[in-house]
């Protein structure tokens, strides 16, 4: 009965003259709307990109179709009739499509497809009907893929965020302006000696050291990306991926780093002023609710299809300037994307030597950087606490950053991704004890509060220096622990019930 009401539809809507401007329009935008959310998820999931998207992909050309095909029943337009809605449905369809893919417009693909729209709706606009069922087919599909983004979404369990003491409300007795300097992938000065870097000593290493800073050998992440690392970092918890196969992104992971979370909240418990400074706004691309009372960066000046990466700024400038304005404590996250990761997809690589190459040419202009910034800072605020720490390894010996999904037991690969560099200028070269115990980023900052607060019970609740990733090829797919609290190389399953 089902499928006979289902055939009388069709040949009804093929049979019709009616053009179902409405319809066509739908069909056009949504499977390219469902296609962005799914394979973007992390990046969108904010009311106003609902709003935007359902505005742009949905309503917009609803009302451009529906007044282009009032428009074409005028007299002296009778001869393109038929194809008005044909070649705006191809035309919508193909230029959303390369919206979504290429996040951005492409004059080039533009005038492309205006030209293929165009042909098809003045020679193939008899086949108009079967397209908009073609296109309603694949968003039933696109659909189909982003069910599971709704049902992480739903089922998300804010629970790993809560701490099992009252660190919250810790209260400092000594309150020094804290910088928080943090260089994309810049692996350990150990790890930089050995490997697939074989660099020797950087003149950073012997800069710092010549600055008093503590330097932390062999220190890592617990994560792999920039994202599921420091939404670790900033909340003093594991997080293990939120069940998500995803290395690189994590769900709620900018709304965590950037609105809210325990280290933000202790800064402003104790009377701290926040500025969050970044040379790219690629922890506001899903337009999170801004946490920190200062920003070079804000929701409003990021585009809704983008991946936060088009637009940068210098804030070496903007830091100085800042500088000359403290006049309460102040916590400072300056964020800088260099000198980041080899190329994350196998078709974007130029190969392991090249790679490598480029990583280490990012890394001379990384250490110009950081040696300004500390310049900067130590001249205009002596008694400053900074903290230097990356928030991953740089993948440096792997032709492209996505190979990560696949076990190995190469101790230098696994310690290229998570090896990251930690550098600390403690107040009065007065170097806490408990900071020589610091081996992995979910532990910064809990010391530092223990360090601040003179209070030792905060390190009675530290987390596993365990470092975590998702492995999808040559094993079972799941979330493995990488390297264990020994600081050695190991390959197992994790689940999520035997947290800590």
């Amino acid at each position: 009965m089902q499928n006979h009401k289902r055939q009388n539809f069709l040949t009804l809507f093929f049979q019709n003259t009616n053009g179902y401007p409405a319809l066509a329009a739908i069909a056009s935008g949504l499977y390219p709307m469902l296609f962005y959310v799914s394979n973007n998820y992390t990046l969108v999931n904010s009311w106003q990109h609902l709003l935007y998207f359902t505005s742009i992909f949905l309503v917009i050309p609803v009302i451009l179709f529906l007044i282009a095909d009032k428009l074409s029943h005028l007299s002296f337009l009778g001869r393109i009739q038929k194809s008005v809605l044909p070649f705006l449905n191809a035309f919508s369809f193909l230029f959303f499509m390369m919206v979504v893919l290429f996040a951005g417009l492409q004059p080039i693909v533009i005038a492309g497809v205006f030209v293929i729209s165009l042909i098809y709706g003045l020679y193939f606009y008899r086949t108009y009907k079967k397209i908009i069922v073609l296109q309603f087919l694949l968003a039933i599909m696109g659909f189909v893929f982003f069910v599971p983004n709704i049902i992480r979404q739903a089922t998300y369990s804010r629970n790993w965020l809560k701490q099992p003491d009252g660190i919250a409300e810790t209260i400092f007795s000594k309150k020094p302006n804290v910088y928080f300097i943090q260089p994309d992938g810049y692996v350990s000065f150990t790890e930089l000696k050995k490997g697939y870097y074989q660099m020797g000593s950087p003149p950073l290493e012997d800069f710092l050291k010549q600055e008093q800073f503590t330097l932390y050998p062999d220190f890592r992440s617990n994560y792999a990306s920039t994202t599921t690392s420091n939404s670790s970092l900033f909340t003093m918890r594991h997080h293990y991926y939120n069940r998500g196969l995803n290395f690189t992104e994590t769900l709620n992971a900018r709304n965590i780093i950037i609105s809210k979370n325990t280290v933000l909240d202790v800064f402003k418990n104790n009377g701290y002023h926040t500025v969050y400074l970044a040379e790219m706004p690629y922890l506001l691309v899903n337009k999170p609710k801004m946490g920190y009372d200062q920003s070079n960066y804000w929701a409003k000046d990021v585009d809704y299809i983008t991946k936060g990466a088009s637009e940068t700024q210098d804030v070496v400038p903007i830091l100085g300037a800042y500088l000359s304005k403290s006049k309460t404590p102040t916590f400072y996250f300056v964020e800088l994307f260099s000198p980041g990761h080899i190329s994350v997809r196998k078709k974007k690589s130029k190969g392991v030597e090249k790679e490598r190459e480029l990583w280490f040419e990012r890394l001379e202009e990384t250490d110009h950087k950081l040696m300004t910034i500390v310049h900067s800072i130590k001249k205009k605020d002596p008694n400053a606490l900074i903290v230097i720490l990356a928030d991953h390894g740089g993948f440096v010996g792997m032709e492209f950053m996505h190979r990560a999904y696949e076990k190995t037991q190469d101790r230098d690969l696994v310690h290229s991704i998570f090896s990251s560099n930690l550098a600390i200028l403690w107040p009065d070269e007065k170097v806490p004890t408990a900071s020589h115990s610091l081996k992995t980023s979910v532990n910064l900052f809990r010391v530092l509060f223990s360090y601040l607060s003179e209070d030792l019970t905060l390190l009675e609740h530290l987390e596993k220096d365990v470092s975590y990733i998702p492995i999808k090829k040559r094993a079972t797919k799941g979330i493995y622990s990488y390297i264990n609290e020994k600081n050695e190389v190991v390959i197992e399953r994790f689940e999520i019930g035997n947290r800590k």
